[in-house]
């Protein structure tokens, strides 16, 4: 089966990212993709509370979710929304962080609202806090489609190892792992955090992920790492996308996951035991 990961650039901007997004998914699926995923924030990427609640809209009239299920119907493909900044209407004002699968018939098949939240302190200059500004979900994921299991997460949660191991006992052929990491940290961690999952779960792991300086013209920018990963079920990175922007196609075999679980069968072979 042929893929495309979309590595995108996005401002905060949603209409302006709009344009982009559909212009690089239309080059995809004329490429051959039969499933196109997108990063995480694919609306919008803003360092400013203020701006957001002005820019995001909820679920239901968000014009990045309507569109891009609208082009996965008329190129008849699977499409992983990474996730969309959203309103909630809770009475914090907090949004979600949802990831979409979209099916050929642009029905919303399955959607995931990112449990882990980036508060973090990477440095004296470097602080994030996204609870501050989204709620956490707390429903792990599986969608199905006629090619795959897929596992559904979300940038920070690649740091939380249980995820993906229930994901994985509960059928997953694909964990998807769309970001937009810090260059810091993504230079650290990144390859090392993807290629583990895959290897402790026999899963391909899709990783789309933002890239760049995200420009604003109100607000401060913000920095991504970029590296969109494909890594196959026995550890191998199959894709590095380097820090462009840019449609990057690549094949999936779904009789590797399959191979890597017979040769080592970690998930079969895993005990309960008491803690320490």
């Amino acid at each position: 089966m042929q893929a495309a990961i979309l590595q995108l650039n996005v401002s905060d901007d949603p209409v302006a990212n709009l344009a982009v997004t559909r212009e690089m998914f239309r080059a995809a699926v004329a490429d051959g993709a039969q499933f196109v995923l997108t990063p995480e924030v694919t609306n919008c990427v803003s360092t400013s509370r203020k701006h957001q609640q002005e820019v995001l809209q909820f679920e239901e009239e968000d014009i990045t979710l309507a569109a891009l299920r609208d082009e996965a119907k008329a190129a008849g493909v699977w499409l992983l929304i990474g996730s969309l900044g959203l309103k909630t209407g809770d009475a914090d004002r907090r949004f979600a962080n949802r990831s979409f699968v979209i099916g050929p018939d642009g029905a919303v098949v399955a959607k995931y609202d990112k449990i882990h939240m980036f508060d973090v302190q990477i440095s004296e200059t470097e602080t994030w806090r996204e609870s501050e500004g989204y709620r956490p979900g707390d429903q792990a994921v599986l969608a199905q489609t006629d090619f795959a299991k897929i596992g559904m997460s979300v940038c920070y949660d690649v740091r939380f190892s249980q995820l993906y191991r229930a994901l994985a006992i509960a059928g997953a052929d694909i964990l998807t792992v769309p970001a937009a990491f810090s260059p810091v940290t993504g230079a650290a961690h990144w390859h090392a955090l993807l290629r583990a999952r895959a290897i402790e779960s026999g899963c391909f792991v899709i990783a789309p992920a933002q890239t760049g300086t995200h420009a604003s013209e109100t607000n401060k920018t913000r920095d991504t790492y970029g590296h969109s990963l494909v890594v196959d079920p026995w550890g191998e990175v199959i894709l590095d996308a380097g820090t462009t922007s840019g449609v990057y196609k690549f094949d999936l075999d779904m009789k590797k996951g399959e191979a890597a679980r017979r040769r080592v069968p970690s998930l079969a072979n895993a005990r309960d035991f008491s803690g320490p």
